[in-house]
C-alpha cells in the first residue's frame, strides 16, 4: 500500500497543473531501493518518473523504512551520488524501457557539522615545533607532541594549558589516546613511550623503553575487544613492532619481520594487526600471539601511510557525537555494534611511488585496486567516518578523492601552493581539512569538491591537524610552535 500509495502522489504532482500533451512526455523507469552494504529494500519495484528529485526520493525511502522520523539519506546510482534529480544520473547508454534502475541509499549523519570559519584561540607554550595533535574520542580535551619533549594537556574552553608532561629525552613524535579517553601514550625520537593521566598530568607507570631507534606510530586495542584499554602496539624504524601491556609497562609481544622502518602501523577490530613499511611492503599480524598472516606487496617504494575504513568507530568507541555511551546501554555492546556496522574491512596505503593501493587485508593478498594520478609521494590518507569516501594529501600540493568500495578516482582539492601535511574529517563526512607547509589550513566541501574556508593564521608550516569528534572544533600545530583552535 505504501508503494503504490507513493507512487499515486509523485504521479499526481507531476501532472499538476499540466496539460494532457505535456503529461505524456514525462518519462518513467523501473527503480528499487538497496543498501550500500546490498540489501534490496523491501517494497520490489517502483515505477518512478525520470526526473523525480531527491527531496521525493527521500520522502520514498523513509516510507518504505518505516521510519517514525525521516532520516537524511545520500542516494547513488552507477557509484555517483545524485544530487538534483534521478535523470541526471542516467547515461545515454541506458534503455529506459528495459533496464532497472538500482538506487542505493545510505544513511547519513542526522547532525550536520558547520565549516570552522576562525581562529578562537592561538595555544602557546611549547617552546620547538607542534609535531602531533589530537582530540580525545569524545571531543572534551586536545593533547599535542612537540620538539621541546613535552606533551601538553590543553583546556579547549578555556584555551589554556592544563598540564606539561616532562619525561621524554628527545623530540615526541605521536601521541594516541586510548579508545576509554582516560590515557594518552605518547613516543619520542629516543624511542621510549611514557603514558599520562588526562586528567591529572601525571605520568602512569613507569617510561616503556625496548625499541632501539625511535617510535614512528602507536595505536591502542579496540575497545570492544578490549574494555580496558591494556593494550598498545608500537612501529619503530628499527623495524620491529611491539605490544605492550600497559598495566604492568612492558612488552608483551615482539612482532619481527620488515627489513626496514615501520612507518605506520593499524590495530584493526577483527583483531588484527596492520603495518606499512619502507621496506614497501604491508604487513597482516594476528595480535593474539603475533603469528604474520599474510604480506602485502605491490608498492614500488616506502610505504608511509595507512588508513582503515573503520577507525572513526574504532576511535571513538563507546562514545558517540561526544556523549557517553553508557547512559544507554552497555559500553562494550555499544561499541561493537558501532565496529561491526561498518562490515568488512578495507584497508588504504599511500606511498613514496605516488599511489594508494585498496585491499581487503582480512582474507586476501591481491590488490583491490591500484589508485594513481598523484604527482609526488602521498604523505597522509583517511576514510571518511561514514566510511564511503577516501582522501589523499600529497607534497604535490593536493588531495584527492576516491571510492572507498573500488578505489575509482572522484576529484582533485587544489588551493594549496606547498605540499599538504595532514588531511582530518568532520564527523558527518561532510567536510574535509587539510593543513599544508603554506602556512595555512583549508577546509573543503565533499557535496561540491571545491574550497568551503581558507584558514591563514599560522606563521609557518602546519604539521598537523584534527577535526574533533564532536565536530565542534579544528585544532592545528606546526612550525611556529603554537596551537591554534578554529571554530564556526
Amino acid at each position: 500500500m505504501g508503494k503504490r500509495k507513493f507512487e499515486e502522489e509523485n504521479r499526481d504532482k507531476q501532472n499538476s497543473g499540466k496539460s494532457a500533451s505535456e503529461t505524456t512526455e514525462i518519462k518513467r523507469i523501473l527503480s528499487r531501493f538497496k543498501s550500500d552494504t546490498g540489501e534490496i529494500l523491501p517494497g520490489g519495484l517502483l515505477d518512478l518518473p525520470i526526473n523525480i528529485t531527491i527531496d521525493k526520493l527521500q520522502a520514498i525511502c523513509n516510507a518504505l523504512l518505516q521510519n517514525k522520523e525521516s532520516v537524511p539519506f545520500a542516494f547513488y546510482v552507477n557509484d555517483t551520488e545524485i544530487t538534483d534529480s534521478l535523470e541526471k544520473n542516467i547515461n545515454e547508454n541506458f534503455n529506459i524501457s528495459e533496464d532497472l534502475v538500482e538506487i542505493v541509499y545510505q544513511p547519513q549523519a542526522v547532525f550536520k557539522v558547520r565549516a570552522v570559519t576562525r581562529c578562537t584561540g592561538s595555544l602557546e607554550g611549547h617552546k620547538e615545533a607542534v609535531i602531533t595533535v589530537a582530540f580525545s574520542p569524545d571531543g572534551s580535551s586536545l593533547a599535542s607532541g612537540s620538539g621541546d619533549t613535552t606533551v601538553r594537556f590543553w583546556d579547549i574552553y578555556t584555551q589554556t594549558p592544563n598540564y606539561t608532561c616532562e619525561g621524554h629525552r628527545h623530540w615526541v613524535l605521536c601521541i594516541s589516546w586510548s579508545p576509554c579517553g582516560r590515557k594518552l601514550a605518547s613516543a619520542c625520537k629516543y624511542g621510549t613511550i611514557i603514558l599520562w593521566d588526562p586528567k591529572t598530568g601525571k605520568q602512569i607507570g613507569r617510561p616503556m623503553s625496548g625499541h632501539k631507534m625511535w617510535v614512528t606510530s602507536l595505536c591502542w586495542e579496540p575497545y570492544h575487544k578490549n574494555p580496558e584499554c591494556q593494550y598498545l602496539v608500537s612501529a619503530s624504524k628499527d623495524g620491529d613492532l611491539r605490544i605492550w601491556d600497559t598495566v604492568h609497562c612492558q612488552t608483551v609481544r615482539v612482532l619481527s619481520g620488515h627489513t626496514k622502518s615501520v612507518t605506520c602501523v593499524k590495530w584493526g577490530g577483527s583483531g588484527l594487526i596492520y603495518s606499512a613499511s619502507q621496506d614497501r611492503t604491508i604487513k597482516v599480524w594476528r595480535a593474539e600471539d603475533g603469528i604474520l598472516c599474510r604480506t602485502l606487496e605491490g608498492h614500488a617504494h616506502w610505504v608511509n601511510t595507512l588508513a582503515l575504513n573503520v577507525d572513526y568507530v574504532l576511535r571513538t568507541g563507546l562514545y558517540h557525537l561526544g556523549k557517553n555511551a553508557d547512559k544507554t546501554e552497555n559500553t562494550l555492546e555499544h561499541a561493537k555494534k558501532r565496529y561491526e556496522s561498518v562490515g568488512e574491512e578495507i584497508l588504504v596505503s599511500g606511498s613514496d611511488d605516488f599511489t594508494l593501493f585498496l585491499w581487503k587485508p582480512q582474507k586476501e593478498k591481491k590488490t583491490i585496486a591500484r589508485m594513481t594520478g598523484h604527482q609526488q609521494l602521498i604523505n597522509d590518507v583517511k576514510f571518511s567516518p561514514n566510511g564511503r569516501i577516501i582522501a589523499s594529501a600529497s607534497f604535490d600540493k593536493s588531495i584527492k578523492l576516491w571510492e572507498s568500495n573500488t578505489g575509482k578516482y572522484i576529484a582533485s582539492l587544489r588551493g594549496h601552493v606547498q605540499a599538504v601535511y595532514s588531511i582530518a574529517w568532520s564527523a558527518d563526512s561532510r567536510l574535509l581539512v587539510s593543513g599544508s607547509a603554506d602556512s595555512t589550513l583549508k577546509v573543503w566541501n565533499m557535496k561540491t569538491k571545491k574550497l568551503c574556508q581558507d584558514l591563514p593564521g599560522h606563521a609557518d608550516e602546519v604539521y598537523a591537524v584534527d577535526w574533533s569528534p564532536d565536530g565542534l572544533r579544528v585544532g592545528s600545530g606546526g612550525k611556529d610552535k603554537v596551537l591554534r583552535l578554529w571554530q564556526n
